[in-house]
């Protein structure tokens, strides 16, 4: 079965205590367990990992890129949290595993945001975006993933 890699960045461990106004209230484990039951209907398995620690997620992103390279997986699905708007160095990753599909997404709409949220490293690089829509943008992250690989698509 195809593989799928739920990444989830700093503080995002926090769901469902920090801040539910903007973040909503399910917790991670709610999340994870939405996104894996979502992957079983669209026939891929969903594996979920979150770091507080930028490397960490750069060490995902490598094994993934291999994974994918040696047709175990099908792409990720990536919150970089507040990584987002800092780290080159997940830039330079993500564009190293290339043509591996990466999808950022972000719980709320870091547009309406404060103005340093307005600007992404991720974006880019990732095959797309989808930001605003809570819980259900990993979904919808998922449901394209799995659109591409139906459709061929590499990136």
């Amino acid at each position: 079965m195809a593989r799928v890699l739920v990444l989830n960045g700093p503080n995002l461990n926090l769901l469902g205590a920090r801040e539910p106004s903007v973040y909503g209230a399910d917790t991670l484990a709610d999340l994870e367990a939405r996104c894996r039951a979502h992957g079983e209907r669209l026939g891929v398995a969903v594996e979920c990992v979150q770091s507080n620690h930028e490397g960490v997620l750069l060490d995902h992103l490598h094994a993934w890129g291999q994974h994918y390279r040696d047709r175990q997986a099908v792409g990720v699905v990536f919150n970089p949290g507040a990584y987002t708007h800092t780290s080159i160095a997940l830039h330079d990753a993500i564009k190293g595993v290339a043509p591996m599909p990466v999808i950022e997404v972000h719980l709320s709409n870091v547009h309406a945001r404060e103005p340093f949220r307005h600007h992404s490293w991720v974006a880019p690089v990732a095959a797309g975006s989808i930001i605003g829509f809570g819980v259900d943008g990993y979904l919808l992250a998922l449901d394209a993933l799995a659109r591409r690989r139906a459709a061929g698509l590499s990136t």
